[in-house]
């Protein structure tokens, strides 16, 4: 089953049963340089394999971009 979300304000899929670190490695992204925002909550990373993600969630990654 598909589930519809929200990740940074665009329409995305995910299959049910997805959890936060699945999406997290799914777009390639580095845990260690990333945040998440879960429907207005952040969510620190050592819970992001227990939080499922559901139909219609709204999902912000912001990544920290290093410079000088």
């Amino acid at each position: 089953t598909i589930l519809n979300i929200h990740l940074n304000g665009k329409p995305t899929t995910v299959t049910d049963g997805s959890t936060i670190g699945d999406l997290i490695r799914t777009k390639g992204l580095d845990p260690a340089t990333v945040v998440v925002e879960h429907n207005l909550a952040i969510i620190p990373a050592k819970d992001w394999s227990r939080v499922n993600l559901r139909e219609n969630d709204n999902l912000e990654i912001l990544r920290f971009v290093g410079g000088g």
